[in-house]
């Protein structure tokens, strides 16, 4: 019968490991193309040969997904395989309508073909949305078991935006290694507070190789912690699966793909952000747990706010800067920064629109449901230096950074600018602490 052709359509994560995973050394299939899609500029690439093996000695052609349609065509695609996260289900089957109108067959691959197995015990941190706070839960997880005196090493879903050769494995055990591996703001927000704390993450393109070092690392490997990205369902297979819902969005556990998934595959869900959120979200999302996934152990949980210079917000015109994903493709209307905002008695948050340059201007115009929130978008030195160009043309008495990092420190900011950290606070019982014991009983951890 010979070869089907597969076009992968995807965003620099899924993709490329469902290729790794499933069509690398598949000798059934020819990967004629990828196609990128919610990430600025990471089109008009190669995936190299070094990582598409033998089977592609001149490497596959990444196109933009705007393409689709003519590169079914041109390229004879048999079946064209979905491969990115957090899209409704009428963005799903709409590309599949797309597929099908030009000829071909369009699918989505399961855990079945593109989990890997690790020889360490495996907690994997996933979410319903892109922001329901799994940064926060992994944080909680980690330092619950480092405190027993286990070495933990997290691995992150994929930000391959750079030379994806030279980033098939990355370690990160220093904050140095941020500037060695060239990251971008959105890296640096993933992986810095890990360093920070005392625990190394990996990343990266190959994530059979990835968990490999990870399982051997030099500082040693009791536990793998999947941190899992936009609302992906695992990499590897996980022995406990905690998934973040956020009431803010009620509903949304059941209308997003592979939200769902993440909600029915869990062993744990933390319904976050009670402390902010209103009643009925947060009985629409007990609601839905109770429909899917009655099973899980369900953990209430509240995102309480801290603010650096809480004297900066109070009477303020205020700009804010929120998490860049979390306000894109996570359509969240608030974060951190708004909540400070809002707490602490800003007299107006001012509207960044009007003040936009460069990357930032197209990032209003993709996502206009943004409103008057600064995504802190940084997937590169020109999308960097248009925020910090934005933040400093913006009208205002101070700026509120609710990102994970401090971001004055990567981007020259002209006004004074306050911080907002947010942690993992559980509500009753029961609660990790309890849940990760009978796991370290489980798995003879001591």
């Amino acid at each position: 019968m010979g070869k089907k052709n597969v076009l992968i359509i995807g965003a620099a994560g899924r993709d490329f490991h469902n290729f790794n995973t499933y069509y690398r050394d598949n000798e059934d299939y020819n990967v004629v193309a990828f196609t990128a899609a919610q990430i600025p500029d990471i089109d008009g690439r190669k995936y190299p040969t070094e990582l598409a093996g033998k089977l592609y000695p001149s490497g596959i052609p990444i196109y933009n997904e705007s393409e689709l349609t003519r590169l079914i065509a041109e390229l004879n695609v048999d079946t064209c395989i979905f491969s990115y996260s957090d899209v409704t289900y009428t963005k799903v089957m709409q590309m599949s309508s797309i597929v099908n109108a030009a000829g071909a067959n369009f699918g989505l691959l399961g855990p079945k073909q593109t989990q890997v197995k690790s020889t360490k015990p495996v907690i994997a941190v996933v979410a319903t949305r892109t922001g329901c706070g799994k940064s926060q839960t992994s944080r909680k997880v980690i330092e619950n078991l480092m405190a027993k005196g286990l070495k933990v090493v997290a691995i992150r879903h994929p930000m391959p935006y750079g030379d994806l050769n030279a980033q098939r494995v990355q370690r990160f055990a220093e904050v140095s290694d941020l500037e060695k591996h060239k990251c971008t703001l959105e890296e640096m927000e993933e992986y810095e507070p890990h360093v920070v704390r005392g625990n190394v993450i990996y990343a990266g393109v190959d994530y059979e190789a990835i968990v490999r070092a990870a399982e051997n690392d030099p500082d040693g490997c009791d536990v793998i912690l999947w941190d899992g990205g936009n609302n992906d369902f695992p990499f590897y297979k996980s022995d406990l699966t905690i998934t973040v819902a956020d009431p803010h969005r009620p509903g949304h556990e059941l209308l997003y793909y592979p939200g769902e998934v993440n909600m029915r595959i869990a062993d744990v869900i933390v319904i976050n952000k009670m402390d902010s959120a209103s009643p009925e979200g947060i009985q629409t999302v007990r609601e839905s747990i109770a429909k899917v996934n009655p099973k899980a152990i369900v953990v209430d949980g509240a995102s309480p706010i801290k603010v650096e210079n809480p004297e900066l917000i109070k009477g303020k015109r205020v700009l804010v800067v929120e998490d860049g994903p979390t306000l894109t493709h996570g359509e969240m209307k608030l974060g951190a920064g708004t909540i400070a905002a809002n707490k602490f008695g800003a007299s107006e948050i001012i509207d960044p629109r009007p003040y936009t340059v460069g990357k930032l201007s197209e990032t209003f115009k993709i996502y206009p449901n943004i409103g008057t929130l600064l995504p802190a978008m940084g997937y590169g030195a020109e999308q960097l230096k248009d925020l910090e160009t934005t933040i400093n043309n913006t009208d205002c008495d101070s700026v509120i950074i609710g990102t994970p990092i401090d971001l004055s420190r990567i981007v020259n900011i002209n006004k004074p600018t306050t911080r907002v950290f947010y942690d993992l606070q559980e509500i009753g019982d029961p609660n990790l602490d309890g849940i990760l014991q009978d796991f370290r009983k489980e798995h003879k951890l001591k």
